[in-house]
């Protein structure tokens, strides 16, 4: 059985803090390979800031050289709010023979009360709570927690910077920040 981990977001942009966090579940977990899966309509928060097909494309530059990182844009084809239970259903049909991980942030440990059925998403996937500074891994529901460096780098941040002609040199890859630029994504 292969083990895969999913890693949803808006990723809107990329960043090194999500990829670090992907590798440390990839090796703690001896994962076979970890998907990316951006979100069209996130349920929790506003809607990204760059449109879905630029999202993509930023993780597949951010993530190119590793051979176990992909991108599935399976959130992308949805309209409306983008769940994470029709999400794992979905990827189960498809992949029966597939252990899914979820992964998440200590952020999203502190939210998941609030998810959209997640006492039947809790059967079904087992999430990996990576730890983030400010957070607490502490909840009632079944997470496999896994450490990494604590690197305080966040989309936000990233936007901000760019909306203030601030450097985003090495707070993302090169090829995210060229596409930013060509893009004009995040300007005033």
């Amino acid at each position: 059985m292969r083990k895969i981990g999913l890693f949803g977001g808006t990723f809107d942009p990329p960043h090194y803090g999500h990829l670090i966090m992907a590798e440390q579940v990839y090796e703690s977990l001896q994962l076979d390979e970890v998907w990316f899966i951006p979100t069209n309509h996130p349920p929790h928060k506003e809607d990204a800031k760059s449109n879905g097909i630029l999202r993509k494309e930023m993780i597949e530059a951010a993530i190119q050289g590793h051979p176990a990182f992909r991108v599935n844009g399976i959130e992308l084809n949805r309209t409306g709010k983008s769940y994470t239970i029709d999400t794992i259903r979905d990827l189960q049909r498809e992949y029966p023979d597939t252990a899914f991980y979820f992964i998440i942030g200590g952020d999203m440990v502190e939210y998941l009360p609030k998810w959209h059925q997640i006492d039947e998403l809790n059967e079904i996937v087992q999430f990996v709570g990576v730890n983030r500074p400010g957070h607490s891994m502490e909840t009632a529901y079944n997470i496999e927690e896994v450490e990494m460096p604590l690197i305080n780098i966040s989309s936000t941040m990233i936007r901000d910077r760019v909306a203030n002609d601030r450097s985003i040199r090495y707070l993302t890859t090169p090829e995210v920040k060229v596409i930013i630029e060509k893009s004009k994504l995040y300007q005033r």
